[in-house]
């Protein structure tokens, strides 16, 4: 087979650029190792920034999304009995969107066959070969026979683990990370969430988080030592730490119910650079992980996409080679930021076991600032709404 653009990886970077391209006429193919139903079946964010947003509305794939999606002017950071509220629309006239990842993949999906985007599913033992030359091509095996895609450009949006970033040779990458002490304990139930606004709460016993997916399913998170499991967590032990590290006015307003999914989710922040070599181009989790305190991976896997469009329809429609080459850096001067910002409220909202009474103190003095300074609360709102692309 032969197309432009290879793109692995059908979460919703790699289907989002599928999208943009074949908006623009671009032949391209998209390959996935598992099911779509697997694909369906991962539980991640509901929180969408500007970008991802406006990437949906340019595909005219938002239609479900305005009227099942939760605009959201605001959040709130808790300290203790307080809520500090973050009035996003007042500081900097923008709101972010509640839509759950889920029903954003769901939405690009079911496109595919309308707008021609070809989608190859359980697509095994996925390789990148010739990437530093002008002929790229990928190799896969499916229904027990081998494959082979000829593509002028590789779009690695295959995570942390896929095969893409792992194609550039180690003398041409290097690795900036930060692994954190703790993990979020997820639990997700079809009850209505107990604030109409995120919380994101820091109390003595840890960290917190009151979230959504619809105004009938909520999403709630506490941090929790990288050695526990989540057997060791009954629902009811789930509902009664939330109601504690939340505070009375939020835990006055949880309806609790069973969990129809837990989990844990160890916390670290990571970056890959550069995010192009030769012809491959890394999109979203395989260049960059972001810890979940500020809502910054899907919309970050975005704003690459916005990125790595741009430069691929410059170098198909004008044969521009220098957009290909000016990608990464345009990518990575916003990921930079956005994991400054997601590393600073992750340290700012939780409890380190390293910390002493110096570093609380500075956190007491951090939240006290921020809920009396409005030019604090700007810096704040315009990086959790997102910063320009």
């Amino acid at each position: 087979m032969k197309t432009q653009a290879c793109i692995i990886g059908a979460g919703p970077a790699g289907l989002l650029l599928g999208h943009l391209l074949r908006a623009e006429g671009i032949e391209c193919v998209v390959l996935e190792r598992k099911t779509g139903d697997y694909v369906l079946g991962r539980i991640r964010a509901g929180v969408l920034e500007k970008i991802t947003v406006d990437l949906m509305n340019r595909l005219g794939l938002d239609g479900r999304m305005k009227e099942e999606g939760l605009p959201h002017d605001g959040f709130n950071l808790a300290d203790g009995d307080r809520l500090i509220r973050i009035d996003m629309g007042d500081l900097v006239g923008e709101q972010v969107m509640v839509y759950g990842q889920t029903e954003l993949t769901r939405d690009l999906m079911e496109a595919c066959d309308e707008r021609d985007l070809a989608v190859i599913y359980e697509a095994g033992d996925v390789a990148l070969h010739d990437i530093e030359s002008d002929a790229p091509y990928v190799t896969y095996s499916k229904d027990g026979s081998d494959h082979r895609i000829d593509a002028d450009m590789i779009i690695g949006c295959d995570g942390f683990h896929g095969p893409s970033r792992k194609a550039i040779p180690d003398t041409v990458g290097k690795h900036f990370e930060r692994v954190y002490p703790f993990g979020w304990l997820g639990i997700l139930a079809d009850v209505p969430p107990c604030n109409h606004e995120l919380i994101y709460a820091n109390h003595e016993r840890g960290f917190a988080l009151a979230s959504m997916r619809s105004a009938t399913r909520s999403r709630y998170y506490i941090d929790v030592p990288l050695t526990d499991k989540v057997e060791n967590w009954s629902d009811d032990q789930v509902w009664d730490e939330l109601a504690i590290r939340l505070g009375p006015e939020a835990a006055a307003h949880i309806t609790r119910g069973p969990s129809i999914e837990k989990s844990i989710a160890p916390l670290r922040s990571y970056i890959f650079a550069p995010m192009r070599h030769g012809r491959l181009m890394l999109c979203g989790d395989s260049a960059h992980i972001v810890p979940p305190t500020g809502a910054k991976g899907l919309n970050l896997a975005a704003s690459d996409v916005y990125y790595a469009a741009d430069a691929l329809i410059a170098f198909f429609r004008k044969q521009d080679n220098n957009a290909i080459v000016g990608y990464s850096d345009r990518a990575l001067a916003r990921v930079w930021k956005s994991e400054r910002f997601s590393w600073s409220l992750t340290k700012l909202m939780h409890r380190f076991p390293e910390d002493g009474a110096f570093e609380r103190a500075m956190q007491v003095a951090e939240l006290d600032y921020i809920a009396n300074s409005r030019a604090a609360q700007i810096s704040i709102a315009e990086n959790y709404v997102g910063l320009p692309v």
